[in-house]
């Protein structure tokens, strides 16, 4: 590889997107908090503020090695001991390297979407998960799952460039629709399926018990998502600039979508649909951040703020407990935007995807033929796969060890007091349990 040359703008952004990308998460604590009920906040914003405890040790020893190192077990996932610990990795083998980035700006900009990607399980056991085999969860499905995910896609292993499409075309993912969205989608579906419903699902109801809090989480989600796209370009850039604009007009596209949707299906369009709409427009925006023009970008916030809108409702048809809709909104958001790239991906000679290798890579819709969309496809449902098996495996050996759920009364009568020995409220049950032993 040439000498490394610093690139102080380039690495002045990254240090800024990684920063806007870690706030997300505590974003998506406000935004899960608010959509449970009152008795069960505190723990729905432990379990994201506990990934981000999790996750950082974990990807500064291996996690990042694992991901970008060199490939090991056919593509699987990358030589975890080739960069173990963070401390003796040059800027020469930054994954940014090209871009000037130093290597350890690049490991943390990495970091930031490990974390936000177990963050955004949680949504879809709430209320009734221990939070021990919570954190358990989160570090095994990091390191079994989500590490080697991001080595297939983005550290040339298996769904990368080279890997099981190479002979139709490269395989686009510009920001997370495989490794982040379709991959905690489906985690999140099997977590449910085998941890079960809630105590009176689908009997009585389990209305979002701050709908402030929920608006909030997406603003901050919405604000830090511009790092999560435009960040991926890895450089203060034309390309970052399409992908920030995209990732724009996408959401607000998503937000009116679901809102109309809404309207026409339940007489109301309420400030629920418009955070949720906002949230499946940047999902679905994220893998063709950079890769499709304004039209494009347009379209696919269209259908993926329809397509996520009907979608929140299988849980009831299907029998399966998606507290916070993660399946809804990211397994079918991550589907939408990425499967939609082979349709409206507009590469062109490279002026809005200058990442490509090959410039030529259009979607159907622009001249490329079915080769892009046939390899989104196939890309998608590996993900589906790989994530499905993995984390079945997973949760039953945790419940098998240690059980997943809490007890039935702990569930009645609130996660926060039985686990955490607080409550948000005085009135949900008084002064928190510590307060009431000082007195």
């Amino acid at each position: 590889m040439d000498e490394f040359v610093l690139d102080t703008g380039n690495t002045a952004w990254m240090l800024t997107a990684s920063a806007l990308v870690l706030l997300m998460t505590p974003g998506l604590a406000f935004f899960y908090g608010g959509m449970v009920r009152g008795k069960s906040v505190l723990n729905m914003m432990m379990m994201s503020f506990g990934a981000m405890g999790v996750i950082a040790p974990i990807w500064l020893l291996y996690g990042y090695s694992g991901a970008f190192g060199t490939d090991m077990l056919g593509g699987l996932i990358g030589n975890p001991f080739e960069y173990f610990g963070s401390n003796g990795i040059t800027d020469d083998q930054s994954l940014m390297a090209a871009a000037g980035v130093p290597a350890l700006v690049a490991i943390a900009f990495q970091a930031t979407f490990a974390i936000i990607t177990v963050a955004l399980i949680s949504g879809a056991v709430a209320e009734r998960m221990k939070f021990s085999a919570w954190m358990v969860f989160a570090a095994v499905w990091v390191t079994f799952v989500y590490i080697p995910m991001a080595h297939m896609v983005w550290g040339g292993g298996l769904l990368g460039a080279t890997g099981i499409t190479e002979a139709l075309a490269v395989p686009i993912d510009f920001a997370g629709g495989t490794v982040v969205h379709i991959n905690a989608g489906v985690a999140g579906l099997v977590l449910a399926i085998i941890l079960g419903k809630r105590k009176g699902f689908g009997k009585e109801p389990m209305r979002p018990h701050n709908l402030p809090f929920v608006m909030l989480g997406a603003a901050l989600l919405w604000f830090g998502w511009f790092g999560f796209n435009a960040g991926s370009e890895f450089a203060a850039d034309g390309t970052a600039g399409r992908a920030w604009i995209n990732t724009t007009v996408a959401t607000s596209i998503a937000m009116l979508a679901w809102l109309i949707t809404e309207k026409f299906r339940d007489g109301h369009a309420t400030s629920l649909g418009a955070a949720s709409g906002v949230v499946a427009g940047l999902v679905a925006i994220t893998p063709a951040a950079a890769a499709v023009d304004t039209y494009g970008a347009m379209a696919i916030g269209a259908v993926a703020g329809v397509l996520c809108a009907l979608a929140v409702g299988l849980k009831y048809k299907f029998g399966y407990d998606d507290s916070l809709d993660v399946v809804g909104v990211h397994l079918v958001g991550g589907l939408t935007g990425t499967i939609l790239i082979g349709l409206f991906a507009n590469v062109g000679d490279g002026v809005n995807g200058t990442w490509y290798l090959d410039g030529s890579l259009n979607g159907l819709f622009y001249g490329g033929g079915v080769n892009q969309l046939l390899t989104q496809i196939i890309v998608a449902l590996a993900a589906v796969v790989f994530s499905g098996v993995m984390t079945t495996i997973i949760a039953l050996a945790i419940k098998a060890a240690m059980g997943l759920r809490i007890p039935e009364e702990s569930e009645v009568g609130g996660i926060d007091l039985a686990v955490h020995g607080e409550t948000a409220y005085e009135t949900l049950g008084g002064a928190r349990k510590t307060q009431e032993v000082k007195a």
